[in-house]
């Protein structure tokens, strides 16, 4: 595919950047001396976001969908960052309407007037793949049209290649390239976003997204009008209604933020865990709020309200979830149906053992990983975090968050999962909802919240393998029996003399003083890395053109470079 070098070789040049930053100031700095010269880390990373804000709103693409997705990350960026990143919401540049206009011409091999009784001249909403103008056709309907933007395709082939680029850096990460298949990463990150330049796929996901919350009276999808669709251009109902990230516009018609927080957590409960087909890109600019008529209103002969209308307050007003833009969306597999929900069962009982026991049938833990280790840690989780507000992560959150680590920093050393990816998209989705959650209610508990699902998929699995929870019955049952007999038999060798016990080093044992030893060794690198960048450091400052001080830097590099590969 075509890809843009001069747009490729600015991203390339961020990303380095990025990595050079990190390497210095977060690992090298880090160090025992060198890091009393460290900078504040929020004042550095504040100016890389703004860095990347500016890049990503002069370029586009699927840079303005990464910033999207991090803005609205409340729960654990600190404010001054989802700042820096909130106006890329509505900040993207729209196409010349000429351009727009013959592409959708091209589309229908005919002129616009022909296709529409009326099209307006100026966007709706400009996004970072596409741009949207409300639109009236020959048969009175109000609609919205989306239109790709001409030449997206060479765009989005030319993130996809740096950001290619950016996980093959990565590789060379081991923490991060043995827990993660990063080939596999990319095949599907590449997949998913070439999905959203297919115009007939998401209007084939919309429609079953639909079929599938059908019963459900909050939940409103938007009709296609699939005779005025064509490979470019997406006709759809006009539901242009309250942004969902508009706190204020939502409370002036009298909706509450914690109804629209719980009714979305449960939206996305029924889509992670019962239809498993998951729209994963519910940023706020996708998703929008219809207020709905009161019964007093409905008497006075008002059935409804039209997008932008100037809706009256009136407390506890009804309303809808409307979902639009379809083009990314994950189907969860059927070999994690089983364990997600097992896992939702863990979370709800506060059973660490069943989750535990979720990622095993998952298939996400690394070989060889410390199981009962696992566990205990997730007792500290829940003994830590339960029934702690995403409004407080932040604060009593985060504190607790450095106590658990410390805790078992073993664990967060050795990282034994091995995140697949196609669920990632998924975390993706969850990360995003997390956000939006919070700021709709700095209250919203999500423990209480899963405790119905799990009673209810508890209940499910129970009446589903009663038969076979009743024959583990009866085998514990069988076994408890013999107990007694097993207990007799060895007191009676131990009394003769005759019980003998092997003893030998477990292999997790093993595996731990194999790091300690290894991590011995690093330290010792570590520190003549520390010590040859300091003496270069002042010979510099004391004459910058003496040549001894570029050899301490050298060497400073090399003892850098030995250390981290050291195993």
């Amino acid at each position: 595919m075509k890809t843009n070098l001069t747009r490729y070789k600015k991203i390339r040049k961020f990303i380095f950047k990025v990595f050079a930053h990190l390497i210095l100031w977060d690992i090298i700095f880090l160090l025992p001396i060198l890091r009393i010269f460290r900078k504040k880390p929020l004042e550095r990373w504040k100016k890389i976001t703004k860095e990347y804000r500016n890049l990503a709103i002069e370029l586009g693409g699927v840079l303005i969908k990464l910033g999207q997705f991090l803005s609205i990350r409340v729960d654990i960026l600190p404010l001054e960052i989802t700042k820096e990143l909130a106006d890329l919401q509505d900040e993207v540049p729209p196409e010349s309407l000429e351009k727009i206009l013959l592409q959708v011409e091209n589309d229908f091999k005919k002129p616009i007037s022909k296709i529409f009784e009326w099209f307006s001249d100026t966007p709706l909403g400009s996004a970072s793949l596409a741009q949207v103008h409300a639109a009236k056709l020959k048969t009175g309907e109000d609609v919205v049209v989306k239109i790709l933007r001409p030449g997206i395709d060479v765009v989005v082939e030319t993130d996809l290649a740096s950001i290619g680029l950016a996980l093959k850096w990565l590789k060379l990460y081991k923490p991060v390239s043995k827990r993660v298949d990063l080939d596999w990463l990319e095949e599907e990150f590449s997949k998913v976003t070439r999905n959203e330049l297919v115009v007939d796929k998401e209007a084939k996901n919309a429609e079953r997204f639909a079929n599938d919350f059908q019963d459900v009276s909050y939940v409103y999808i938007p009709k296609i009008f699939l005779e005025y669709c064509g490979n470019r251009t997406l006709t759809m109902e006009n539901v242009n209604y309250i942004k969902m990230g508009d706190l204020k516009k939502i409370s002036s018609v009298g909706i509450s933020g914690a109804q629209i927080a719980d009714k979305l957590h449960d939206i996305y409960m029924k889509q992670i865990f019962e239809t498993n087909f998951v729209h994963v890109d519910p940023h706020p600019g996708n998703l929008f709020i219809k207020p709905l008529p009161t019964e007093e209103e409905i008497a006075k002969g008002i059935i409804d309200f039209r997008p932008n209308d100037n809706v009256p307050y009136s407390k506890d007003r009804p309303f809808r979830i409307v979902f639009v833009d379809f083009g990314m969306v994950a189907e969860i597999p059927e070999r994690l149906r089983t364990s997600i929900r097992e896992f939702a069962i863990g979370i709800g009982t506060r059973d660490a053992h069943k989750i535990v026991q979720s990622y095993v049938k998952g298939g996400v833990l690394a070989k060889g990983a410390d199981l009962i280790r696992l566990e205990e840690a997730h007792e500290s989780l829940f003994d830590r975090f339960w029934g702690i507000r995403m409004g407080d992560l932040k604060g009593k959150g985060l504190n607790e968050a450095f106590a658990f680590i410390n805790e078992f920093w073993d664990l967060v050393y050795d990282i034994p999962f091995q995140f697949q990816a196609d669920m990632l998209f998924i975390m993706r989705a969850v990360g995003i909802l997390s956000g939006m959650a919070t700021n709709l209610d700095p209250n919203f508990d999500p423990f209480a919240k899963a405790i119905p699902f799990a009673e209810k998929f508890a209940k499910e699995d129970f009446q589903q393998n009663w038969q076979g929870i009743l024959q583990e019955g009866y085998r514990f049952g069988h076994l408890l029996l013999k107990f007694p007999n097993h207990i007799e038999s060895i007191l009676s060798q131990t009394q003769q003399g005759k019980l003998n016990i092997q003893m030998s080093l477990a292999p997790d044992s093993r595996k731990h003083i194999q790091k300690i030893e290894s991590g011995l060794a690093r330290l010792g690198w570590m520190i003549l890395t520390s010590a040859t960048l300091v003496s270069g450091v002042q010979l510099y400052n004391a004459n910058p053109n003496l040549i001894m001080s570029k050899i301490f830097f050298i060497m400073s590099a090399l003892s850098f470079l030995i250390g981290i590969r050291k195993k």
